[in-house]
């Protein structure tokens, strides 16, 4: 099964009524207040809020960039089945006149005083056929960021791939997938770098990777307690400390992300290189 989890933007009639395949889904959030074939005369935000109500959560909301705090939401979910109108302006004629979904309907109740209310009309093509499905339809949703960042370290300010030369779509497909492993391995950085999952640096590096991480941590704390590496030895998260020092994080204001991430691992491979060679070349003086 395959999902594609995307904001607004992708909210195109023409990408709900070409599945490719089965097995192959979408769930996007709504951009359109479309008219609905099943109602005429009503439209999809105003049968999202005659839905029933069908649970309430607390979910965490990350900050965004420069107008959001990070904060806890207390949210009410409603979902149901709509049947879309294709839009009168659709020049492909050949579409199907309407395209049945599922709308899973997320708000916050009660933001703080200023800030807007999160608000997700989320359309999906999974079945929804219970309250816990509809759950899990949100919960896919709130990765989209995560996915974002992936794809944003495979992209320019990171792995670079769309600037490949390569001219056939077997190769470019093969680049993409080791652009992908690595891209993950920044994330995993990310994700562990308050270390609150305490995973061991062994998912990510080899054990002399790790004997030079190890290495490295003296040389890259400072005199500051905010400056040193607060993390247990050979963990993921005392791993992530120092890729994010060699990425150019200075220990202060925002917590580093997935392109400090790959520029600090760009540089360790070059450092434990390095140290590896001089290891050999020290064994060979030796030998002499």
């Amino acid at each position: 099964m395959v999902t594609v989890v995307a904001d607004r933007e992708s909210d195109i009639y023409a990408e709900w009524a070409t599945i490719p395949e089965q097995g192959f889904h979408l769930l996007s959030r709504a951009m359109v207040d479309r008219s609905l074939a099943s109602k005429p005369g009503h439209t999809l935000f105003a049968a999202a809020a005659a839905f029933s109500l069908a649970g309430t959560a607390t979910i965490e909301i990350p900050a965004r960039q420069p107008d959001r705090a990070k904060r806890t939401a207390t949210v009410e979910m409603r979902f149901g089945e709509v049947e879309i109108c294709r839009p009168r302006g659709e020049k492909d004629r050949t579409l199907p006149k309407s395209v049945r979904l599922r709308l899973v309907d997320v708000c916050e109740t009660a933001p703080p005083e200023g800030a807007e209310a999160i608000h997700w009309r989320l359309l999906t093509t999974h079945e929804v056929a219970d309250a816990a499905a509809a759950w899990q339809i949100v919960a896919w949703y709130r990765v989209r960021w995560v996915v974002e960042q992936l794809f944003r370290v495979m992209k320019t300010q990171g792995l670079n791939v769309e600037q490949s030369q390569l001219t056939t779509a077997a190769r470019l497909i093969k680049l993409v997938a080791m652009a992908v492993k690595a891209a993950c391995l920044d994330m995993l950085l990310v994700q562990e770098r308050d270390g609150k999952h305490g995973q061991p640096a062994a998912i990510v590096f080899s054990e002399p990777e790790i004997d030079t991480i190890e290495a490295l941590v003296p040389i890259l704390e400072g005199k500051t307690d905010r400056q040193r590496n607060p993390h247990p030895p050979r963990g993921l998260a005392r791993a992530a400390w120092v890729m994010a020092r060699l990425g150019g994080w200075n220990c202060y204001y925002a917590p580093p992300g997935p392109i400090v991430m790959r520029r600090g691992r760009e540089r360790f491979r070059a450092m434990h290189e390095g140290r590896l060679l001089g290891s050999i070349m020290e064994q060979d003086m030796r030998l002499g």
